[in-house]
């Protein structure tokens, strides 16, 4: 593994450690490649705020502290700077103009929750509705049609319970949309270390079949699981079961260009 896009910071309230200790640990690792992709703020209406995302005050300051460990530790890693994004519609246009002024490197879409996420639930608990099943699917195939996007982080976070071959049905759209606009889908490592429905073996064996590209994403909320060794060869043996298509580095999709 010589790369990860999907780390955070302890501004999006659930992430500890400073910055400077993911970069270190990227370093011993042996990462060449580490991009920061923390929690987007969003410019909710009517004083909203939520929980598990950076406030836009904060985006300037992070900004900056990517940067600046980005010349600092030149010679030693490639730094890069992103934004894990939620895409809600309502939204969306708005904090485009909120990110507009900085050199943002790439988006990740996480689809945690649906719609504008305000009164929605989360797609993470378990549900047999076909309908949210349903909304998740539309939502994250309208997210990746923006071209926006430079990969989809979790994307079977969705954690269905309900008729298998409808979930195949379903989540198969995706698969084949990703392929479709090359756009790699993740392994996520934070979900294997700390046992969650995700990485989902019924998606994997479907993103298989339809010959998708893979990339393996720490999902780091903490400096040491930057690079995870266990989770690490658990994915690698994802990759050999299901047959999937894995990039070490992936092509960054400026989101404002």
């Amino acid at each position: 593994m010589i790369a990860n896009y999907h780390t955070h910071t302890w501004r999006c309230l659930h992430a500890s450690g400073t910055e400077r200790e993911y970069v270190e640990n990227a370093i011993q690792g042996g990462l060449r490649i580490l991009g920061f992709s923390d929690h987007t703020p969003m410019p909710y209406p009517d004083g909203y705020v939520s929980n598990v995302k950076m406030l836009p005050d904060q985006l300037e300051d992070y900004v900056d502290t990517v940067l600046k460990l980005k010349q600092e530790y030149r010679d030693d890693i490639e730094i890069r700077l992103g934004l894990e994004v939620e895409y809600y519609p309502a939204l969306f246009e708005a904090l485009l103009e909120l990110v507009r002024p900085y050199p943002m490197e790439y988006f990740l879409l996480a689809q945690h929750y649906l719609g504008n996420e305000i009164g929605e639930p989360y797609c993470g608990a378990a549900t047999d509705s076909p309908e949210i099943l349903s909304r998740y699917c539309r939502q994250s195939l309208e997210a990746l049609r923006t071209g926006r996007f430079t990969y989809f982080a979790h994307p079977d976070l969705i954690h269905f319970t309900g008729d298998e071959a409808l979930y195949e049905a379903s989540m198969q759209e995706i698969c084949l949309a990703a392929k479709e606009l090359d756009i790699p889908l993740e392994i996520n490592f934070l979900g294997i270390w700390d046992g969650r429905n995700y990485p989902d073996p019924r998606f994997w064996k479907m993103a298989g079949e339809v010959g998708n590209t893979v990339v393996f994403g720490a999902d780091a909320h903490q400096p040491d699981k930057v690079y995870n060794p266990r989770a690490l060869e658990k994915a690698e043996a994802m990759v050999k079961t299901y047959g999937l298509n894995l990039a070490d580095t992936v092509k960054l999709r400026p989101p404002l260009q």
